[in-house]
């Protein structure tokens, strides 16, 4: 049986603001440093025999302190990249949601293509792909794919046998670990979803006052 760890990558400053895409240069921020660091007491003793990462940055650079305690190369591999978003790569969340397409984003997912980019059923088939291709080649190991929330949340919706206009139900934290069990006579178990190391509510940030309104004074 191969168990497959898909860890998405940790925080960044474009996380629940941007759409990052495959857009160079993005790296983990002081949190998302600090969220990779704390993987390695989680799972270094994990019997993990193999690291894999997309060749984003902030997927390789949260795969590096895990690799480095266990004494692992981080391998990379193209077909864990993130969604091609195409020509909505790097614009705000806000923007894109006011757009007449973001109705079917999330209520018709399987109907979209981003345009000049990926549709989210070709996304889950590169992925899907890849991870069954890993976990042919390590039939009785644990490995680590470190990835980004779309694509860990379609591989997650496919070995759940969800259909794919649900995927966007599921959750991927920053440096959440979904683990998927996949037996040689092709039997599935996922039984660990969006598995997160430490978890915490979080805070509520202050809301702005309204245009004419007064800010709150503290007691």
């Amino acid at each position: 049986m191969t168990t497959l760890l898909l860890i998405r990558h940790g925080e960044n400053n474009l996380v629940g603001k941007r759409l990052p895409g495959r857009l160079p240069g993005i790296h983990l921020n002081e949190r998302g440093v600090k969220q990779a660091e704390a993987l390695v007491p989680a799972l270094q003793k994990a019997p993990i025999k193999a690291i894999y990462s997309s060749p984003l940055e902030r997927a390789l650079e949260t795969a590096e302190p895990l690799a480095r305690a266990l004494g692992l190369e981080v391998k990379v591999i193209p077909g864990l990249a993130d969604v091609d978003p195409g020509e909505w790569a790097g614009r705000t969340l806000r923007s894109v949601r006011r757009l007449k397409a973001w109705k079917t984003v999330t209520g018709q997912p399987s109907a979209f293509r981003f345009p000049g980019g990926e549709s989210f059923a070709e996304a889950q088939a590169r992925v899907v792909a890849e991870l069954d291709a890993l976990a042919a080649a390590h039939p009785e190991d644990v490995i680590a794919c470190f990835s980004h929330a779309d694509v860990v949340r379609l591989a997650t919706a496919h070995y759940l046998n969800m259909p794919l206009d649900s995927f966007q139900r599921l959750g991927a934290d920053t440096t959440s670990i979904t683990v998927v069990h996949i037996g040689k006579d092709g039997r599935i178990a996922v039984p660990r979803i969006n598995q997160v190391v430490a978890f915490a509510w979080p805070e509520e940030k202050p809301k702005k006052p309204r245009r004419g309104e007064k800010a709150p004074r503290g007691g």
